[in-house]
């Protein structure tokens, strides 16, 4: 059964163009996660979801019934952990998770949630003294309320130290073994790696990519990345890396280390035009291109 389903959703805002005829379908049971450069669309296609705003074209469903024109069934079954959320004022910790159980009308031990999202210490403090971190951790805490279906994330581990963003994979691999569909967007790629089945790739509101890692790595030639280390990068250096044939990137890590994402049948043609350049190399070796590779292939951007 399909947890969400998008049919060619789109939303302008006057001339600008938020979301591009996206198509998009998330299975019951899969941790999904949604990708993309500060403002290319993600959390505007999340409050499409949520009914938070109104397509300008296409429909989106979650479990079958439509966001906009069935929006509260369509909620009953999510937890939601929005983005630029604000906590109340002079409610605790605790007192937040016990609205969200009266809300949803199921029974729930407030500590129990706190403990498991690591601030049951502050069960008691008034949650506008919460840090970022904190504050981050009530909010998932109150989207896990009356287990869900499924979980609506936008940038779930914002705030969190490694350690708390180590704890949410954990809570989302726990909520996935349960068999809750997880959907969140994030732009540490790391974190999406470590967990997700699929991943959707948004660059200026058009759905560029849907794939397993796996999946992105065979699209783009095998994903080999070639890690070569010269005696010192020279000018026209990296344009000569570039000029061949199969290479899809090539970024320079420092003075003298150049990584290159190429197809297979590439890597020793770079090596050999380096040479032919007068380019020293001194060490090559080739490594799995990882989703940060595959996200500066797509969007053609940085993004950590």
């Amino acid at each position: 059964m399909e947890a969400i389903g998008a049919h060619d959703v789109s939303k302008e805002y006057g001339s600008e163009t938020a979301l591009d005829r996206v198509e998009l379908t998330v299975e019951q049971g899969e941790t999904f996660g949604f990708l993309g450069p500060n403002g290319a669309g993600k959390s505007t296609f999340i409050n499409v979801l949520l009914d938070f705003v109104k397509p300008s074209s296409g429909t989106a469903e979650i479990f079958g019934n439509d966001c906009q024109e069935n929006g509260v069934a369509a909620r009953e079954r999510v937890g939601v952990l929005p983005e630029g959320y604000s906590v109340f004022d002079r409610l605790t910790g605790k007192q937040h998770i016990e609205y969200a159980i009266r809300s949803k009308e199921v029974e729930a031990d407030p500590i129990e949630i706190l403990d498991r999202v690591g601030i049951r210490d502050a069960a008691e403090q008034k949650a506008t003294e919460y840090s970022k971190g904190m504050a981050q951790r009530l909010v998932l805490g109150m989207a896990l309320v009356g287990e869900p279906d499924l979980l609506l994330l936008d940038e779930p581990s914002t705030g969190l130290d490694p350690n708390g963003a180590a704890e949410m994979r954990d809570i989302l691999r726990e909520e996935n073994e349960r068999g809750a569909t997880i959907f969140f967007s994030s732009h540490i790629l790391e974190q999406v790696e470590a967990v997700c089945d699929r991943v959707g790739i948004l660059q200026d509101g058009e759905l560029v990519a849907v794939d397993t890692i796996e999946g992105l790595r065979e699209s783009l030639g095998g994903g080999t990345k070639l890690v070569i280390t010269v005696d010192a990068l020279k000018n026209g250096t990296m344009e000569t890396i570039r000029s061949v044939g199969g290479v899809e990137t090539a970024l320079a890590r420092d003075d003298a280390t150049v990584e290159v994402t190429c197809t297979n049948d590439a890597k020793m043609d770079v090596v050999v035009e380096l040479h032919q350049a007068g380019v020293d190399v001194v060490n090559f070796r080739t490594e799995e291109a990882s989703l940060e590779d595959m996200f500066i292939e797509y969007t053609g951007s940085a993004h950590r």
